[in-house]
């Protein structure tokens, strides 16, 4: 079996599909973007095509160690968002192939159910109360919301207050019996964060995720030691060599997304090198529904694992949403706030390859928003 064509779609509202097709007819599926950089990961996975047309697909390690270490220039969000989407789509094939899911292949099912969360109040939390009460309506168990918006260097007294009552109204409709999760979005200074984590310890959080940035990660395990709160973080970090340092400063849960570390081969090995210090793993995924399936198949086999983003009815989600592509919802029927595995073979999602090509011939050019200060000077969103 061999490799004779690879695709790329650019869909609504913000994401990148690859097709990949052998010469025996089957199709596998990929989801390789960075948010806002699209189409540059779309020229990446372009470029990598030229080494993969012709390759058995069934080489997925053998692959994965060329297309992420066969330039001399290693790394990156862009070059491991292209492979990820690649290693995606070649798992899928596999597991067509083998006639299993991809947890099969990775060793078997250690779970029957995958909790998993959903996302409140925007980039800007606001309305919080009902729209907790909402997912709570929906069967969900937890929720994950922004702490703050736009956020001063230094958190003001007004600041601080915002973010506690936002996630004491959170904790309140809620209930001791369900969890909120509260991302820091890299938006908060070490001082800041440390500042608003000392207020928040008596909410419970489930964790608090970015609570710094990467470039800030040297800053982490003082601020780790200074809450009682669990650290989550990953989104921003590409591979195992780097959760290392975020591991060793004492994170509770590391979160790799699918779709930027390395893919489903990748985020395998960084779950492994996370249990040896007693971390959980929470893939973070606001994308779409490959991405999503890709996480699910993951977690169905990971004994660290904890908890699933997933990005049904996410703020990001104009024109097209979780379930716009595919032919059959039932793998993201969520059941009392759970994913329930299946037998699916490959990733165990059927893409609507027309409402794919469709969506391709639009298009789309989102962009992340820049934020400025009230001084005019750049402000973290």
């Amino acid at each position: 079996m061999k490799i004779v064509r690879i695709e790329t779609f650019l869909v609504a509202p913000r994401w990148l599909f690859c097709r990949v097709e052998t010469d025996d007819g089957l199709v596998g599926w990929g989801e390789p973007v960075v948010e806002g950089r699209a189409e540059v990961v779309r020229a990446a996975v372009d470029v990598l095509a030229e080494y993969l047309v012709g390759q058995d697909p069934l080489r997925i390690q053998d692959h994965w160690q060329v297309l992420s270490k066969g330039g001399f220039y290693r790394g990156g969000p862009i070059l491991s968002s292209a492979v990820s989407g690649l290693d995606h789509a070649l798992w899928d094939i596999a597991g067509q192939a083998y006639g299993a899911p991809v947890h099969a292949l990775l060793g078997g099912p250690v779970r029957d159910s995958v909790r998993v969360y959903a996302w409140v109040g925007g980039d800007e939390p606001s309305r919080l109360a009902e729209e907790i009460a909402a997912q709570i309506d929906a069967g969900f168990t937890a929720v994950k919301m922004n702490g703050a918006g736009r956020t001063d260097p230094l958190t003001t007294p007004a600041g601080t207050a915002a973010a506690v009552e936002r996630i004491a109204t959170a904790r309140e409709v809620l209930g001791a019996e369900r969890d909120v999760a509260v991302d820091f979005h890299g938006r908060f200074s070490p001082a800041g964060a440390r500042r608003v984590l000392s207020e928040i310890a008596a909410l419970h959080p489930l964790f608090v995720e970015e609570p710094l940035l990467p470039e800030h990660g040297h800053q982490l395990a003082a601020l780790a030691a200074s809450t009682p709160i669990p650290l989550a973080t990953g989104e921003r970090l590409y591979g195992r060599a780097e959760f290392l340092p975020a591991l060793t400063a004492g994170i509770a849960v590391a979160q790799p997304d699918l779709s930027h570390a390395g893919g489903i081969t990748e985020v395998t090995r960084i779950a492994s090198l996370a249990d040896t210090f007693g971390v959980q793993l929470a893939p973070h995924c606001p994308l779409g529904p490959i991405s999503l399936a890709a996480s699910l198949q993951v977690a169905f086999c990971t004994p660290n694992f904890l908890i699933q983003e997933q990005s049904l009815g996410i703020h990001y989600n104009k024109d097209a949403d979780l379930l716009s592509y595919v032919v059959d919802t039932e793998p993201f029927r969520f059941v009392d706030g759970h994913a329930h595995r299946t037998d699916r073979p490959g990733l165990g999602v059927t893409v609507d390859e027309a409402a794919v090509r469709a969506a391709d011939r639009a298009g789309h050019r989102w962009r992340n928003p820049v934020w400025r200060h009230d001084d005019g000077s750049f402000a973290e969103w």
